[in-house]
């Protein structure tokens, strides 16, 4: 059995995706400050190249703050449909050739080659992986590769743009030490700030502090820390298909026609359902409606969309699947909803056409669903017991509790 310390890890990096897509598409836009987002007032950031980084802009900036500080950058919407294809090309492209491999957000992949080291050399084989993916995609790609993922993750960082890096068994330590401390994954400018007030600017820096006085410093967090900064991750490296879904289903106790019912259940278990993506950081990529009908007979239908974990798109997914399936106009015993197609992401890469103020509504309803539970804030339409709607039937659970 080989050794933890000893695994050989790739990351790779879609380097500026969206941006990189477009430009591909549009040689006019190559080597000009890009921003990718909502073209609204009202609109954000959802990615932005290179040279728009140089006058301070990022993701998840209000798109008018963005064009304040760069008035001649060139605007567009973005096509998520089209970057979802793309990074399932690329995704089959890594899984013919890769042993094993991880797709941790919709432009990033780790690969364990750890033993290929004996017939193919991991660093040759790598680059050449990288150069097929290249010519296949005609986009930019960089990677790292070392002993663990943050180590991998670090290293694809400092050689992009379009860059490759090997960092060699032996030498993690050496590598970050004099690196800030912000270089470190997860390291946000609230631990970093701690960290600067206690002159802990570098890396080396901070892996020579005992790990007792971090812990003390940051809880279990200054653990971690510790870890990154001595260059330890025992993280393996997850199968992309783990988990290959999250669903929900609800038997009535009587069946039932009532379509505000129906309705109200569908936005009711999509939310639910979202909401546990959003939760695992996750992005769904295909919507699946089932329904059962009072003879037993059971009929799906599904939908690839644009990756997602919000519950205005998915909800507007599931009603589409639901109306187009439910053709028989008998009662309905059963209904479901499936999310599957799922990638790890964050809630940035619904940013085309969401403005600071949804933003921050999403953050605000899961604030409070993560507080008291799902269930204690859901649509007007829900708030209410089905019996008090003029519901006919009642389903086998427990009335929804009012928004406190």
């Amino acid at each position: 059995m080989i050794s933890l310390q000893h695994r050989s890890i790739a990351h790779f990096d879609m380097d500026s995706f969206f941006v990189s897509v477009e430009c591909r598409d549009d040689n006019s836009l190559k080597g000009k400050p890009l921003l990718i987002g909502g073209i609204s007032d009202r609109g954000v950031v959802a990615s932005c190249s290179y040279e728009a980084r140089r006058y301070g802009i990022h993701s998840a900036m209000p798109m008018k703050m963005a064009l304040k500080l760069c008035p001649h950058a060139i605007v567009r919407k973005g096509d998520m449909e089209k970057y979802s294809q793309l990074s399932g090309e690329v995704t089959e492209l890594i899984a013919e050739k890769a042993p094993l491999y991880e797709k941790s957000s919709i432009d990033e992949f780790y690969l364990d080659l750890t033993g290929m080291d004996k017939y193919f050399g991991s660093m040759k084989w790598t680059a050449e992986l990288r150069q097929h993916i290249m010519k296949e995609t005609r986009l930019p790609v960089s990677f790292g590769l070392a002993s663990n993922k943050m180590i991998s993750k670090v290293a694809t960082n400092e050689a992009k743009p379009n860059g490759q890096m090997e960092i060699m068994f032996g030498e993690e330590k050496a590598f970050l030490a004099p690196m800030p401390v912000e270089k470190l994954p997860m390291v946000g400018k609230e631990t970093a700030g701690q960290l600067r007030r206690r002159g802990v600017e570098t890396v080396k820096t901070l892996s020579e502090i005992p790990v007792t006085l971090l812990e003390a410093w940051l809880g279990k967090n200054g653990i971690s820390l510790w870890n990154k900064a001595n260059g330890i991750d025992e993280s393996p490296v997850v199968p992309f298909h783990e988990q290959k879904s999250i669903s929900t289903e609800n038997t009535f106790s009587s069946d039932t026609i009532d379509m505000q019912f129906i309705h109200a259940e569908l936005v009711r278990m999509t939310e639910k359902i979202a909401f546990e993506l959003r939760q695992q950081d996750k992005l769904t990529g295909c919507v699946t409606v089932k329904i059962r009908y009072s003879d037993f007979e059971t009929v799906t239908k599904q939908m690839t969309i644009p990756y997602s974990g919000s519950d205005h798109v998915l909800l507007e997914k599931v009603k589409e699947l639901f109306h187009k399936l439910y053709d028989r106009r008998l009662l309905i015993r059963l209904i479901g909803v499936r999310f599957s197609h799922l990638v790890q992401g964050n809630y940035q890469i619904s940013l085309f056409d969401d403005t600071q103020e949804m933003i921050a509504l999403y953050q605000a309803i899961d604030n409070i669903k993560n507080r008291f539970g799902w269930q204690y804030l859901m649509k007007g339409t829900n708030a209410v017991p089905p019996a008090k709607r003029g519901a006919v039937t009642k389903p086998a659970v427990m009335p929804y509790p009012k928004v406190r």
